[in-house]
């Protein structure tokens, strides 16, 4: 399919066509060798609600976006180099089917299609891009990943210290390590997480003294190798930390702006109930 498309006058077009439709908002997606393979409308688990998505799978790259217009305008334009992602394939309950788990060192989330048909669709066409792009870069596949946020409403009480209730008045927050909804007392460290972030993000207490402690190891390790080397004062891993705000309080929000531009979709429970194909893979 790749091999076919390549340098095609058609891909070209297509390619174009995406372009336009994030317009100065997205980044070009032209390259040479690069092939538009499908696209279509997923459902993406997002911290507040389950939001349709418009994602286009290249042979190098997953691009996603918020749908504005459909087929006319997109936003929040996101891009995935394909060599960094692993799928997890979930089950099936009464309430949420077809849906599978993307996972990048970066940011992991949870999407679903319209049928069990394009699941497997999507599923087989982004493994086999995977598979080809780690034989070209000569890569190993990904193991480390980031934790999928869990969804505000999956729960009203904080999931470490069982007690805080969220309300208006008490908001809640994601450790950036496990993905936990979290009162602000049980998340006021900061930790550097270099896969994440040049900045510390908010982390939860019982992440906290897990990473703290391995981080301590580490250190009196490479003491012990190199004796003298270091200096004393505030350890690495929490430099510009504190307890106030931070990069983890201005990203509690980024599923929020990433929407704010959606179309009349976002309020509909049932957006796949036209019975229509959502998805399409070029050949």
């Amino acid at each position: 399919m790749v091999d076919s498309l390549a340098n095609t006058e058609i891909n070209s077009q297509r390619i174009a066509a995406v372009e336009s439709c994030f317009g100065a908002s997205g980044q070009p997606l032209a390259l040479p060798g690069r092939v538009l393979l499908g696209e279509g409308v997923l459902t993406k688990e997002c911290r507040k609600k389950a939001k349709p998505r418009i994602f286009f799978l290249f042979n190098d790259i997953l691009v996603y976006g918020s749908v504005v217009l459909p087929k006319r305008k997109y936003r929040s334009q996101h891009v995935i180099p394909l060599e960094e992602v692993t799928l997890e394939p979930l089950p099936e309950t009464p309430r949420a089917k077809n849906r599978w788990m993307i996972k990048t060192a970066r940011k992991s989330f949870v999407v679903s299609a319209a049928s069990a048909t394009e699941r497997q669709e999507w599923i087989s066409h982004i493994e086999e891009c995977v598979r080809r792009q780690l034989r070209a870069t000569g890569r190993p596949p990904s193991t480390e990943h980031a934790a999928p946020w869990i969804p505000d409403k999956a729960t009203d009480i904080c999931m470490r210290c069982t007690q805080t209730r969220f309300s208006a008045l008490t908001r809640r927050h994601h450790c950036r390590k496990c993905g936990f909804v979290v009162c602000a007392e049980c998340s006021r460290e900061r930790f550097l997480l270099p896969r994440l972030s040049p900045k510390p993000l908010r982390v939860c207490s019982l992440c906290y003294r897990e990473l703290a402690a391995c981080k301590r190891r580490e250190e009196e390790e490479e003491e012990e190798e190199e004796p003298g080397v270091g200096s004393p004062g505030q350890p690495s891993y929490l430099s510009g930390a504190g307890t106030g705000a931070s990069s983890g309080d201005e990203e509690d929000s980024d599923e929020d702006k990433e929407g704010s531009g959606d179309s009349n979709w976002s309020s509909r429970v049932e957006f796949y109930a036209s019975g229509v194909s959502w998805s399409a893979f070029h050949s």
